[in-house]
């Protein structure tokens, strides 16, 4: 499985809550488990179910915090690595963010400093994690709803450094491109004229919602026609990537759910395997 693999189509997030659709969607040959939600040593009965089938299983990780000013933890890289053993995946993918600092728990996902020691920072705790990871990792940029002042570097700028001094793969949130566009005023297309889209590993996809002129990436809202918009826009920039629409939380019956992966599917011009 290389970047931008076509063969895999558009798959979903695996969740518990819907662990019994997923397992009954036709043709799923792709999906992604957040890391720190399994048991390297006795994954979801589902989960395996799903691997014995064929289905790549991607562990997505969301408290690494790589851009931590303390080296990352050895705990959970090893997590990670187990994670990715147990499941048979391919990569492993996780933040360029940060979510502790001085042993305390932010809570969430927290944007870096557009800055050269955010980058050292960041690229560093990336080699230490590779060097304990079995299979590459993909790095995903955040939906920020805030920028820290005076940054040095362009977004663009910031993410390409970092992907260049680790040879990390990209994980391409599109919604997350569409979210920070709104909130800064800009146009989202431009973000993707200056990444390197050969470098993309997959691309997840989400709905938000809108509140006092604030974008927010809910991942319980359905794909915003603006985000499908945008799918296109980058299937038009590059080869059809492999496409995860995420969902967490208020989750819609069956129906509606494969209604937007078809959706997705359309926006990207590629065909939703169906067996």
């Amino acid at each position: 499985m290389g970047p931008m693999d076509t063969r895999y189509g558009v798959g979903i997030g695996w969740r518990p809550e819907i662990a019994g659709y997923v397992a009954e969607l036709p043709g799923l040959r792709f999906t992604e488990v957040i890391a720190e939600s399994v048991r390297p040593s006795d994954p979801p009965p589902a989960l395996l179910a799903l691997r014995e089938r064929g289905v790549t299983v991607i562990p997505h990780g969301v408290k690494l915090s790589l851009g931590g000013a303390e080296p990352v933890d050895r705990k959970r890289v090893r997590h990670m690595a187990e994670c990715a053993e147990a499941l048979g995946s391919p990569w492993v993918s996780e933040h360029i963010s940060f979510c502790r600092a001085g042993g305390l728990e932010v809570g969430h996902l927290t944007p870096l400093p557009r800055t050269r020691d955010s980058v050292n920072v960041m690229v560093d705790n990336v080699k230490r994690v590779q060097a304990d990871l079995p299979v590459p990792i993909a790095l995903e940029p955040i939906a920020a709803l805030f920028d820290w002042p005076d940054p040095e570097l362009t977004e663009a700028e910031f993410l390409v450094e970092i992907l260049d001094r680790t040879g990390a793969l990209l994980l391409l949130d599109i919604a997350n491109v569409y979210a920070n566009a709104v909130n800064r005023g800009e146009e989202p297309t431009a973000l993707l004229d200056q990444l390197p889209l050969e470098r993309v590993a997959y691309v997840h996809v989400a709905g938000g919602e809108e509140h006092d002129g604030i974008y927010h990436d809910t991942h319980t809202d359905a794909t915003p026609p603006e985000v499908l918009d945008l799918v296109r826009e980058l299937c038009g920039r590059h080869l059809p990537p492999a496409l995860i629409l995420e969902r967490d939380g208020h989750y819609p019956p069956a129906a509606e759910l494969s209604a937007e992966l078809d959706a997705i599917a359309a926006a990207a011009g590629v065909e939703r395997i169906t067996a």
